[in-house]
């Protein structure tokens, strides 16, 4: 078994983070880990923030991850990502979507987005190791934009360099049949998207 791994997934109310944080720690159970998790929900079903942490370890106490000691942060929207880059330990591996969703200071006028040069700066600020992933495009390719947090799990689990297998286990049992052939096209998409670790 690995080291512990504390996991950061950020995003905005409807991007599918609970359901991502549900696979992990389901996922961490069935490779033999202890897993938690917690979630902070600020106003999700009006698109606020959405943040889950999860932790693998051979024995969690509590799931929370004080700021700065998060192993792996997962962002489902970029923003997200600099909003909350502060929990990332220096050196970690930052996952992001690289897709904006306006928040309603910006949407009504009264705050600028981020250009790409100051969010990619704010990451690399904190870790070299950051990746980026068209998840929406990616997903919207297979035929619905939902599946956008499965082709970032996909990635991650190339990342982490390991067997789709699992993920596709826990995936499988968590998602309609219905969905099932998307959600697997989505996760093997987000592992071609990215390049396994040297």
């Amino acid at each position: 078994m690995k080291k512990d791994i504390r996991f950061l997934l950020v995003g905005v109310g409807g991007q599918g983070t609970i359901l991502a944080s549900n696979v992990l720690v389901e996922l961490g159970i069935s490779l033999g880990y202890d897993a938690k998790k917690a979630e902070v929900h600020g106003m999700s079903q009006r698109g606020g923030s959405v943040v889950s942490h999860v932790r693998w370890g051979k024995q969690v106490f509590s799931p929370i991850i004080p700021d700065g000691e998060a192993d792996i942060l997962i962002a489902f929207e970029k923003l997200e990502a600099v909003r909350f880059v502060r929990g990332l330990r220096p050196g970690g591996m930052a996952l992001v979507n690289d897709h904006e969703i306006a928040p309603i200071t910006v949407s009504s006028g009264n705050g600028k987005y981020p250009d790409d040069e100051t969010i990619r700066a704010a990451l690399a600020a904190v870790s070299d190791d950051v990746h980026w992933v068209e998840g929406i495009a990616i997903a919207e390719s297979l035929g619905n934009a939902k599946a956008a947090n499965v082709v970032l799990l996909g990635a991650l689990s190339r990342l982490l360099e390991m067997e789709a297998a699992p993920w596709l286990a826990v995936i499988e049992g968590r998602v309609p049949p219905k969905f099932l052939e998307l959600n697997r096209k989505a996760f093997q998409a987000g592992r071609e998207a990215v390049d396994a670790p040297a």
